[in-house]
């Protein structure tokens, strides 16, 4: 049962080692530090997990933000009220958010299409406000869900005093501020990589695949799509869960800006970036949007003229003044110009890329690279 297909098994050795040995591959890129590998190791869970509703099954959501912020939340909470070992913290993540997609799942998907995005962008909408205000007692608003020195935390003070300064999260012991919240992040990114590669072998995922291809007839056949399709959302939804949940582990704070729409935007950013409906791209997608913007948005005026020093004077001064748009605060802008050329010439993401050059220099040119898949959305 928990075996895979050789080429699948492949697959996921190598995807592995790489999770694995990312802090030594990447030195010589400045991204070996534990914070920028734990966001990798995260963001990619996330985009793993959507990739099962969007590239699996075609449903597009702008709404994962909400699972997200949920299971950041939740995590918190867990340090807050039970212990700062990090296992509860990701199991209430992962339940909490997997009810809460449930119950929007449930309502967005009686529509496909462009209105299942829209109810699920206004669903997250929703979320957003209440976590910045309506439910101000239980997230914190605006300043956001944090540790304080009062927190009850009643099975670590079972077994413990109470220190004199904020305690801080481990894995029986084993602090998850560094590489060992990265490793922690890694392992749980690998297996979530196993799940989807089940899923997507499995009849369950062949059912979603058809659902994508098309919808109407899967239910003219005698298939009821519904309850498949409510099992994508809610497991995808547990995968942004447990990715907001690693979120407050490596860094014990919950902020209601986790649940806007940008970082719902941001993820399919990254899905479509890499390639929607394959394994790596979603991943793919997601470090180097990560890379970009820990690159792009360190830089400033002061090392733009450092950069362009060569240049007279006067040139120097237009070209930081150009430069200096796409680059800091809006990094952004670098960002849009970089997805508007992978739409257009690489509509299947840089895996399409990837194959492409495959065909061209090992395959003798003959071979074309694999169409992209046009269909993203189930028809109505």
């Amino acid at each position: 049962m928990l075996t895979l297909p050789k080429k699948e098994l492949i697959k996921f050795v190598i995807f592995a080692v790489v999770v694995l040995t990312m802090p030594v591959w990447l030195t010589p890129f400045g991204a070996s530090y534990p914070g920028l590998l734990q966001k990798f190791a995260i963001y990619g869970l996330l985009a793993v997990g959507f990739n099962i509703l969007f590239g699996l099954t075609g449903y597009l959501s702008f709404g994962h933000a909400a699972f997200l912020g949920v299971g950041s939340y939740a995590a918190v909470w867990s340090f807050k009220l039970l212990t700062m070992n990090a296992i509860p913290a990701v199991v209430f993540a992962v339940i909490l958010s997997g009810l809460f997609a449930l119950a929007i799942g449930y309502l967005s998907l009686r529509r496909s299409g462009i209105y299942f995005s829209i109810l699920t962008l206004a669903f997250a909408q929703m979320s957003y406000n209440l976590a910045y205000s309506v439910l101000t007692p239980i997230t914190n608003g605006e300043t956001g869900l944090q540790l304080t020195l009062q927190d009850p935390r009643v099975l670590d003070l079972a077994f413990s005093e109470r220190e004199a300064g904020l305690p801080i999260v481990t894995l029986f012991g084993i602090d998850m501020a560094g590489y060992g919240g990265f490793y922690f992040s890694a392992v749980l990114l690998i297996a979530g990589f196993f799940i989807a590669q089940k899923i997507t072998t499995s009849p369950f995922g062949l059912v979603l695949k058809g659902i994508k291809s098309n919808q109407n007839r899967m239910n003219y056949t005698g298939v009821n799509t519904r309850p498949y399709t409510l099992a994508a959302f809610v497991i995808s939804g547990m995968y942004a869960g447990l990715a907001g949940g690693l979120l407050a582990v490596t860094d014990p704070l919950a902020g209601a800006e986790r649940m806007q729409w940008t970082a719902s935007g941001e993820l399919v950013l990254m899905t479509i970036l890499g390639g929607v409906g394959t394994m790596f791209g979603p991943v793919l997608g997601a470090w180097i949007m990560k890379y970009l913007e820990n690159i792009f948005s360190a830089f400033n005026e002061n090392v733009l003229h450092g950069f362009f020093a060569f240049l007279p004077d006067n040139l120097e001064s237009v070209v930081v003044l150009i430069a200096s748009k796409f680059v800091g605060e809006g990094w952004h802008l670098t960002l849009g110009l970089m997805f508007v050329f992978v739409v257009v010439f690489l509509p299947g993401g840089l895996m399409e890329g990837y194959r492409r050059f495959v065909n061209r220099f090992f395959n003798g040119g003959k071979a074309k690279a694999e169409a992209p898949d046009k269909q993203t959305q189930p028809a109505e």
